[in-house]
């Protein structure tokens, strides 16, 4: 299966850096972007990374607000493989879990599932509550894929980017993006 549109969406949660380097290393696949990001997400980009909303949107092929309901990807019709929210707050992972669709990330979530396509969520919190934990499995039960972005240390990365890249590689992979490289486990 070969990913040609993804919705990437960007939630107030930390670690921003994650949906500037999946746009970047979606850009340099090939593959077209849509964005939606929630007025938390450019806060969060703009402290973590020194981010507007122009300079994250600009990474995109197309870029909504996330109070435009009647854009394209609000609608099943329009023809996506898959959707990415990375970072995922809480706040949004329960409104997916619970299919309010009341903004345009979670709308589009919400499609995403409905449509049996693959739907990601790099979730964002620690510890987890019970309540976190049920909508996770709840969004699980829908075919989604939970996947906080935790690193792996076996490779002995050197840096953050690394890190980082290594996280994104995997999430491509899962998406089944050609020419995602993640680090794998060689054995002892």
């Amino acid at each position: 299966m070969t990913i040609a549109r993804v919705v990437v969406g960007i939630t107030g949660a930390t670690g921003a850096v994650y949906a500037v380097r999946l746009l970047q290393r979606l850009k340099a696949a090939g593959r077209e972007t849509h964005l939606v990001v929630t007025p938390a997400g450019v806060l969060n980009a703009h402290h973590e990374l020194g981010l507007d909303r122009s300079s994250i949107e600009a990474l995109a092929d197309v870029a909504y607000a996330p109070s435009n309901v009647g854009a394209a990807i609000a609608s099943g019709s329009f023809a996506t493989d898959a959707m990415v929210v990375a970072p995922c707050s809480m706040r949004t992972l329960a409104a997916v879990a619970l299919g309010m669709s009341d903004n345009l990330l979670t709308r589009a979530a919400d499609v995403t599932l409905k449509e049996r396509r693959r739907l990601v969520l790099m979730v964002r919190e620690t510890p987890f509550n019970l309540a976190h934990l049920r909508n996770m499995t709840a969004v699980t039960e829908m075919g989604g894929v939970i996947f906080p972005p935790l690193p792996a240390f076996y490779h002995r990365p050197q840096s953050i980017d690394e890190l980082v890249d290594d996280t994104v590689e995997r999430v491509l992979s899962l998406l089944g993006v050609t020419g995602a490289a993640p680090k794998s486990w060689g054995g002892l």
